[in-house]
């Protein structure tokens, strides 16, 4: 019996029955059955065969989802060399990993702006999917516990448990074409300090390696501190690479190398613009965000004085964010809009990754001032009072620009790591009239801490942005 599926072609996977000589052929296309790691679902095909069961496009349908893998063969990934010069083979080859954590739906972008790899934060079969077809690779962060969300790894049973699931997420997707590493966890450093996340983040690495021989495995840290990587070195010898995540502290990575004596070969899995944690803040604790044009300058520093200057030790990097999220702002992280309009540090990146700025750049943007204050002075406003905000926006290709202001609450979430947070409120009504670089406000009449922000978009949709914290009192 064969069931085809327009979508699907040239795959194909077949299941005999040894005692009775019976036979299914289903034919797949971006998709190859792996009936060896899913015996419940060849069982299911059994029951078809011996007529327990009636053959349906639903029932083939559930085992295409349940048990696929893209097309084309899983790659060997290998890390070879020696302190201070290695590289990462894929399938016989150099590959320096050009790339960025990405959200659904940009990936087709990202490789136009010139990237061939991206991270994720857990296992997405689709993404995966979609990173095959375009011929990007993927770098798969397993979801581990964290203790700074409650998981206890004194909790033998919880951590038995936890290696079982994740046995199963490696199982099914290790063959996958697109796979190039696998991340154990997302800074379980981070807000932590029973060392017995690092027995656990060794035993995921082992059953890796049993079930996984092709693709080196890592797990990401929050920074570099002499703890963790003697932690690392003492608990988690399994790890074949080291990785951390660095914003503003990018530029002494060179040196906390070097201090530290770190001869793993390294990654970086999120680099980007300085964090809200690095930079000044007002006297009423709002962090103060770089402007689009300022982060893309940072982007651009922080690659040549810690990525381009360190081949051999680095063996690739993962920009943070190609897409938007909310964290601290909706701007401060992401290279694109919510709508996918690509800013300066996207512009940057396309740069970075190519030798060449994309054919149309997005605005420059130059930080607002209020009142002809800037954020760094703490500026205080009236209840109900009339304000002036103003910002320089210019466009390399000297096109027409198109101002968007609005006002916010000012964000009091305390999460860290990029736990998830709630876009504040717009607060409407409070632009009461704008021109070219300007804009009259008019400040709310509820006491309280707010962001104005501006967005500048050009009519090929790129886009620019800044933001003002300021107090009303």
């Amino acid at each position: 019996m064969s069931y085809r599926n327009p979508k699907f072609h040239r795959a194909r996977a077949i299941v005999r029955d040894q005692d009775a000589g019976s036979q299914i052929t289903v034919d797949g296309g971006e998709a190859c059955l792996k009936f060896a790691t899913c015996a419940k679902v060849a069982n299911l095909f059994w029951q078809v065969v011996r007529g327990r069961l009636s053959l349906s496009v639903l029932l083939i349908s559930v085992l295409l989802n349940a048990c696929t893998q893209a097309a084309g063969p899983p790659s060997f990934v290998e890390i070879k060399g020696t302190p201070g010069n290695y590289q990462l083979i894929r399938d016989g080859a150099p590959y320096q990993v050009r790339g960025a954590g990405a959200v659904p739906g940009s990936l087709k972008q990202l490789k136009a702006f010139g990237a061939n790899s991206i991270r994720t934060w857990h296992v997405d079969d689709a993404l995966l999917d979609e990173a095959a077809a375009l011929g990007l690779t993927v770098s798969v962060c397993l979801d581990v516990g964290r203790e700074r969300l409650g998981f206890d790894y004194s909790d033998a049973a919880a951590v038995a448990a936890q290696l079982a699931r994740l046995r199963s997420d490696v199982t099914r997707v290790k063959d996958h074409p697109a796979l190039l590493t696998w991340i154990i966890g997302n800074e379980l450093n981070l807000n932590a300090s029973n060392p017995l996340v690092w027995d656990a983040v060794n035993d995921i690495a082992k059953m890796i390696h049993e079930v996984d021989p092709n693709h080196p495995v890592t797990t990401a840290l929050a920074g570099f501190s002499a703890k963790d990587v003697s932690l690392l070195k003492a608990r988690a010898p399994e790890l074949d690479f080291l990785s951390t995540q660095v914003y503003g502290g990018i530029m002494g990575l060179r040196q906390a190398i070097e201090t530290l004596g770190i001869t793993k070969p390294i990654m970086i899995t999120e680099w980007g613009t300085k964090g809200h944690w690095e930079v000044p803040q007002t006297v009423w604790g709002a962090p103060i965000e770089l402007s689009s044009t300022k982060k893309a300058e940072f982007y651009l520093d922080g690659h040549r004085k810690a990525i381009a200057s360190n081949p051999g030790v680095l063996i690739g990097s993962y920009a943070f964010l190609w897409g938007q999220k909310q964290e601290r702002t909706p701007t401060w992280y992401g290279t694109l809009s919510d709508s996918g309009a690509p800013t300066e540090a996207a512009d940057a990146l396309a740069k970075i990754w190519t030798g060449n700025w994309p054919s149309n750049r997005s605005p420059s943007v130059d930080h607002i001032r209020i009142n002809g204050s800037a954020a760094t002075n703490s500026v205080y406003l009236e209840p109900g009072s009339l304000a002036e905000a103003t910002v320089v926006a210019n466009d390399p290709e000297s096109e027409a620009l198109e101002m968007r202001w609005t006002l916010r609450l000012e964000s009091e979430s305390e999460a860290v790591g990029g736990d998830r947070e709630t876009l504040p409120a717009m607060v409407p009504d409070r632009i009461v009239s704008q021109s070219a670089g300007q804009a009259m406000i008019r400040a709310p009449s509820q006491t309280g801490a707010y962001r104005l922000y501006v967005e500048v978009f050009d009519v090929e949709g790129h886009m620019g942005h800044a933001n003002f914290p300021f107090y009303v009192k």
